[in-house]
């Protein structure tokens, strides 16, 4: 396949202050062969102004009701055009060169169903300087099983389904549980490919109001694997 084209899907939530950033590290790629779907999920802030300074590079959708980044995704997806699926956070960045080797493994490697890279955390500079000294430990490199650190091919995606639209947090870690269930090859690779910010609207995705999406997930996995005995 030459210059196959890949979706890459940024869902938007009150980002102003990062969403520039997010784009021009796309953007910044050796591949320009893809989309840029941005969903705005009813942000309330200036982000859809901000989105609007791309139009010439992006196609937007703007959401009329807030219902969390698994349901901004799956929109996307919806009206993806391309062969591959990526990913990215508007508060995140992708480093340069991640799309070309990420593609070129798959492209070269037709067994491996789904390639994720290493992922590092990188504290905002707005961050107070003593939550600044307490997350330094968390800023090291690590396998970035997200949805920004990995390329798979939209087929490979929709063998295992949309993201469940309801859990708030835990879609992402519900769909690679599902993909793992289903038997899909998957390489993580040793480049770091994606840069997560750490700022003061995301340091609370820990607290204990989300905890139920994350034992919805586990209780989802257990039966799945009871089914398939």
């Amino acid at each position: 396949m030459n210059n196959p084209k890949i979706s890459i899907i940024i869902p938007l939530y009150n980002a102003e202050k990062y969403f520039s950033e997010a784009i021009n590290s796309i953007i910044d790629q050796a591949i320009h062969s893809f989309e840029i779907i941005v969903v705005d999920d009813a942000s309330t802030d200036e982000s859809i102004k901000v989105a609007r300074q791309f139009d010439d590079k992006i196609t937007l959708l703007e959401l009329p009701k807030n219902n969390g980044s698994g349901a901004a995704r799956n929109r996307g997806i919806e009206i993806a055009t391309g062969d591959y699926l990526a990913f990215i956070d508007a508060d995140d960045l992708w480093c340069k060169g991640r799309l070309e080797k990420q593609l070129n493994l798959l492209e070269n490697n037709p067994d491996i169903d789904v390639v994720f890279g290493q992922v590092e955390q990188f504290i905002s500079p707005e961050l107070p300087l003593e939550d600044q000294s307490k997350l330094r430990a968390e800023l090291k490199k690590m396998p970035g099983y997200v949805a920004g650190g990995m390329l798979i091919r939209k087929k490979t995606f929709m063998k295992v389904g949309l993201f469940d639209e309801k859990l708030e947090l835990g879609e992402f870690i519900d769909w690679y549980s599902r993909a793992k269930d289903l038997g899909l090859k998957i390489q993580m690779t040793d480049e770091v490919v994606l840069k997560r910010r750490i700022h003061t609207t995301n340091m609370g995705v820990y607290k204990k109001q989300h905890l139920k999406d994350y034992t919805s997930v586990l209780r989802a996995a257990l039966a799945r694997k009871r089914m398939n005995k």
